[in-house]
């Protein structure tokens, strides 16, 4: 993002905007992972690591063969996709010639997603870390390479970017899979066991479907922003990209509860599984907490890594402000829900997410833009439904009622 920065406003809201596309891509890959995750995570802390394997290799045939149709549509309509997202001319043809490329490697998009997953659910979160940085590595020095034309290459500008992009993913995808194939508590077993395949997928559809209608949410949220303008849009994609700094803990902690709650559940260890996730929280505020105050304080030094825009950092400096004052909520959010999901209660979180974003978010962001009030109050607006997901969350959490949750 630093980096397409340079190149102009329009670039930069071109890749940002690509993110909610693959929002919505994620879905898919969510009704596959989410169901996985919480079975893997049980088999391992019951050792059954035959079945994880089994169930690995037949969702992997899945979620390729979804894979392709996702790169044929994301190929050829990719420009009508940011249309739809009410985007300028110039900001459609930035992301058409960078999202069709990025639909290329689709299947590798996919494959990386799913087998960070699978290994993080086990435990293993320390090789998905190492690969995530070698493939980070790789795609910076490609990015720096491609869009600018160094080291021998010509200039592509965005379309640079793009295959940088897919060019990291392939390799990360080579390394999960010689990583998997050596792997213990979860690798290929070519075996279909059918019971299984319907457990995942039954867990999965309701993870899917809170991942698909909440994608939906964020886009129609996206889009009422874009109507503000392109500089409205580019600073609030800057400053999801820098908030996205404080995420990490948050992910982080979120992978740590899933697997560690389902792995106790699995042992059938009640106490323990709830106070998983109570830990994992309170380090998640920590980190969280802290990036926030930084967001905060100096919100105008860190937008000047990725544009020199005086609008632009304009609108992403009230961006860091409000967000940087729920951090610590945030991080319940993220924490608590992935514990539910850990545990198969994915229907208790499509309700609350779905009701939270459309009655606390999206309506009243609409209701606000009408009115003619300015971008700020959209972001206030956004950071009220945050804190009031995260009351719900944490009410829901400490009923343990999910911890029985049958799957």
């Amino acid at each position: 993002m630093i980096m397409v920065g340079y190149i102009g406003v329009a670039s930069l809201a071109a890749v940002g905007l690509s993110m909610q596309f693959l929002m919505i891509i994620n879905v898919i890959i969510t009704l596959f992972v989410v169901g996985s995750n919480a079975l893997i995570a049980r088999f391992s802390g019951q050792r059954r690591y035959h079945r994880s394997g089994a169930l690995l290799f037949f969702l992997t045939i899945l979620l390729l063969a979804s894979s392709l149709v996702v790169s044929v549509l994301g190929y050829f309509y990719s420009g009508d996709f940011y249309a739809l997202m009410g985007s300028s001319s110039e900001v459609i043809a930035e992301g058409e010639a960078y999202f069709s490329i990025l639909s290329l490697g689709m299947a590798f998009i996919f494959l990386d997603t799913y087998f960070y997953n699978a290994l993080s659910s086990t435990g293993d979160t320390k090789n998905p870390l190492y690969i995530k940085l070698f493939s980070a590595l790789i795609n910076a020095v490609l990015n720096y390479a491609l869009i600018f034309g160094h080291f021998g290459f010509s200039e592509h500008g965005i379309r640079g970017a793009a295959i940088a992009t897919v060019i990291s993913y392939i390799v990360a995808t080579m390394l999960y899979f010689y990583l998997l194939r050596r792997s213990k508590k979860v690798r290929f077993v070519p075996i279909f066991v059918k019971s299984d395949a319907l457990r995942a997928l039954r867990i999965g559809w309701s993870g899917a479907l809170d991942r698909g209608i909440s994608s939906m949410s964020f886009l129609l949220f996206v889009s009422i922003i874009a109507a503000y303008g392109t500089v409205e849009l580019a600073g609030y994609q800057v400053g999801l990209r820098i908030e996205g700094i404080a995420f990490m803990p948050g992910f982080g902690f979120a992978i740590a509860a899933s697997a560690l709650v389902g792995q106790s559940l699995g042992a059938k260890n009640y106490d323990l599984a709830f106070k998983f996730g109570i830990i994992s929280s309170r380090v998640a505020y920590l980190f969280m907490g802290s990036v926030g105050v930084v967001m905060i304080l100096f919100p105008e030094f860190l937008i000047s890594f990725f544009t020199d825009d005086p609008f632009t950092i304009a609108i992403a400096s009230y961006y860091l402000i409000f967000v940087g004052l729920v951090q610590i909520p945030l991080a319940m959010v993220f924490v608590y829900s992935a514990a539910l999901r850990g545990a198969g209660a994915t229907k208790t979180t499509l309700r609350i997410n779905v009701a939270s974003l459309w009655l606390f978010r999206v309506i009243p962001s609409y209701i606000a833009y009408k009115m003619g009030y300015g971008i700020e109050v959209i972001f206030i607006i956004m950071n009220v439904e945050t804190l009031i997901k995260a009351l719900i969350y944490g009410y829901i959490y400490n009923k343990k009622e999910w911890l029985y949750t049958k799957i």
